[in-house]
């Protein structure tokens, strides 16, 4: 558990990809509409067009963030991508988007799957409250529909693209910052998300291709079931170190990976359903797009104002999470 105090959101911005696939759209795939909606409460998801790379998505949403904070490429400090579809191997996502920036910044990459936003936030805040850096640009972002089996019927309707980005400064006086956190990994579960060829453990050769081993695999039902366990746990954990109460949050923000989920945290933490912001509905699951995203519609739609408090949460493969109660 730690805290990161005088460390202020400047900003936020978020972009996804023009083409909308409906439920409707994936049952010429076999996929069953009724199922989609009843069992993940998702309506439609955005697909990257082809050429669409994770940096370009982060472009666009680092632009806009920047746009709001009224901060130029030359500002930036520190660039942190939360990303599990990096555009290569190597170089970074990060990298790429520094130079599309014309930034003179260090970039790099985090990977912790629908939790790497969690991860890129505590980590470009505790360069900030050390004093290291001014304005770190942090962006959540991921490609999943290339990540994901089409004939996987019960995986492949989950995912959608998209990208969101929050930009950190000091705050004076320390008023706004993570009052508390919780940064945590079970990797004895990683085989419960995982895509198992293209890295030094299995190259991707053409026989790992012909079984499909480039697309992540998943255990639906085990890591529903880890991730109600998580939330439930970690958002406790977190109040109670800040000294607060549910009642006091003014918003939450959960990683947009299934309404059931989202709705079993509304249950066990006792809030308001009206409070806790949801577009899974729209966009679907975003991997390390999916925080900032929301984050960005919620600030955009006035939820949130100066000094109010927003739980923030991300889990997934690793499996990793990170849980953040911050005074806006």
């Amino acid at each position: 558990m730690g805290q990161l105090l005088g460390v202020r959101v400047a900003a936020t911005g978020s972009f996804v990809p023009e083409q909308i696939v409906t439920n409707e759209d994936l049952a010429a795939l076999g996929c069953d509409s009724d199922w989609i909606v009843r069992r993940t409460g998702i309506q439609q998801r955005r697909r990257a067009a082809e050429g669409q790379a994770t940096s370009d998505l982060c472009y666009e949403a680092a632009l806009r963030c920047m746009r709001d904070a009224g901060v130029t490429a030359e500002d930036i400090d520190l660039i942190v991508v939360a990303t599990m579809t990096p555009d290569n191997p190597t170089p970074s996502a990060a990298c790429h988007l520094q130079r599309r920036l014309g930034a003179i910044a260090p970039a790099m990459d985090i990977n912790a799957a629908c939790a790497g936003f969690m991860y890129g936030l505590v980590t470009g805040a505790q360069f900030v409250s050390t004093g290291s850096s001014q304005c770190v640009l942090v962006v959540g972002a991921d490609v999943m529909t290339g990540a994901i089996d089409p004939d996987d019927k019960k995986t492949f309707p989950l995912f959608g693209d998209g990208a969101g980005a929050a930009l950190l400064v000091p705050d004076q006086p320390e008023g706004a910052g993570i009052l508390s956190y919780q940064l945590g990994s079970e990797g004895c579960g990683g085989e419960l998300l995982c895509i198992h060829a293209g890295g030094s453990r299995k190259a991707l050769s053409p026989a790992a291709w012909q079984a499909g081993e480039q697309y992540l695999r998943m255990d639906g039902r085990a890591v529903f079931k880890w991730a109600v366990r998580l939330f439930a746990e970690s958002a406790d954990d977190v109040l109670q170190a800040a000294d607060l109460r549910a009642e006091d949050l003014k918003l939450v923000v959960l990683h947009q990976a299934n309404q059931r989920i989202i709705d079993s945290a509304v249950s066990d933490l006792a809030v308001d359903a009206e409070r806790v912001y949801v577009n899974l509905d729209r966009y679907g699951n975003t991997s390390g797009a999916s925080i900032p995203l929301a984050l960005d519609e919620a600030v955009r739609e006035g939820r949130l104002n100066r000094g109010d408090h927003v739980l923030l949460c991300g889990f997934g493969s690793g499996l990793a999470w990170g849980t953040a109660l911050l005074r806006w």
